[in-house]
């Protein structure tokens, strides 16, 4: 028989099935961590992420307190910024971006022979410095902004989680080194896995940090 029926009821339930499974692991995260692990296990059902999950010093923090002050969320899908909580974005005055199907973008992208991730990067760079820069699919992208760090550009948060078998492995790699050399703040899950799922998942758990709404019931969920 189903006992847990609301949203929050459910949620709730889910998180403490999280952190309880976790301890029996051994792979109870640091409390800094734990909104951000748990949100990506709790989006996946897998408790991989408790191993994979990457963090920069005091990335939850920075990355939260970006997005409190307005800070602009650009991912690299349109499935990853529909991922990510409106309401939240709403109240702290930030957006979230996609230029994946910009037309400039594709021009840019065509005439440059490169992917539209990388030209997608370029136009976030040149217009919004200071933005989190959320990869769930692209590791071109991702490259790609390891390449402006190094020249300079500072976005607010790099959350690199691209998926797949072709330079995914690589470029997570690449990027934590660049960030880490840079001072950039950076989270990112190493490997293969990741997906537009996880890389909102993380940009909703500091969100809900930023917001103070970690809790369902503070969004108003029974």
């Amino acid at each position: 028989m189903v006992q847990h029926k609301t949203p929050g009821d459910i949620e709730r339930t889910s998180m403490s099935i999280i952190l309880e499974e976790l301890a029996e692991q051994g792979l109870t995260p640091p409390p800094e961590h734990q909104a951000v692990v748990c949100r990506v296990v709790h989006a996946t059902a897998d408790f991989d992420y408790a191993r994979n999950l990457v963090f920069t010093p005091d990335a939850v923090q920075k990355g939260s307190d970006a997005l409190l002050a307005g800070a602009p969320v650009i991912t690299d899908t349109n499935m990853a910024k529909a991922g990510v909580s409106r309401p939240c974005l709403q109240k702290l005055g930030g957006e979230a971006l996609c230029f994946m199907a910009d037309a400039e973008v594709a021009a840019a992208a065509r005439e440059k022979g490169t992917t539209r991730a990388v030209a997608a990067v370029d136009k976030a760079a040149a217009q919004y410095p200071g933005a989190v820069l959320a990869f769930g699919n692209a590791p071109t992208g991702l490259l790609r902004a390891a390449e402006w760090i190094e020249q300079g550009y500072r976005p607010a948060l790099v959350i690199g989680a691209p998926v797949g078998f072709v330079n995914v492995v690589e470029s997570k790699e690449h990027a934590l080194e660049v960030c880490r050399k840079a001072g950039v703040p950076a989270i990112l899950a190493m490997g293969r896995k990741g997906g537009s799922g996880v890389a909102a998942a993380i940009c909703n758990a500091l969100l809900y940090t930023a917001c103070g709404t970690l809790d369902p019931a503070a969004r108003g969920w029974n």
